[in-house]
């Protein structure tokens, strides 16, 4: 069997539905999740599902996904604009991963539209809400799927 797809989400994510409504959305992470998880499983894929608000964590669990994950869906919030140790240990990881932001950060604040977490990515999702993680785990099904196809 495929090993899940790890979807990790940075700080103040966990307060979507009620944190800027205008910006996010009415969406809980929760709603974003049962998404992720419907989508995936249309694809014949799982996913692992996680949020912190610590940076250390999300390194950890980025380290974990080294082995135990066939895809990355990163929304790291705040940290993409500001973590090089994100940087460094999605540098680390060879698992086809994805950049996802609910909203446009281009169309944001201009310390918005630097990301360290893209230049790890395969791709970059932002500004489709809640819709951008269904798309990201079509673009890893995609990206998962290519060494098959080569072999």
């Amino acid at each position: 069997m495929t090993k899940p797809i790890y979807v990790l989400n940075g700080p103040n994510l966990n307060l979507l539905g009620t944190r800027e409504p205008d910006v996010y959305g009415r969406e809980t992470l929760d709603d974003v999740r049962q998404r992720t998880e419907k989508k995936a499983s249309a694809l014949g894929l799982s996913v692992e599902f996680r949020q912190s608000n610590r940076e250390g964590e999300l390194v950890d669990w980025i380290q974990e996904a080294r082995s135990h994950a066939s895809g990355l869906i990163i929304n790291a919030g705040a940290y993409t604009h500001t973590s090089v140790a994100l940087l460094d240990a999605l540098l680390a990881t060879d698992v086809p991963t994805m950049e996802v932001h609910l909203s446009n950060i281009f169309t944001r604040e201009a310390f918005r539209h630097h990301s360290y977490v893209s230049q790890a990515a395969d791709g970059v999702i932002c500004g489709c809400g809640p819709r951008g993680y269904e798309l990201a785990v079509e673009a890893l099904a995609d990206l998962i799927d290519r060494p098959a196809e080569a072999g």
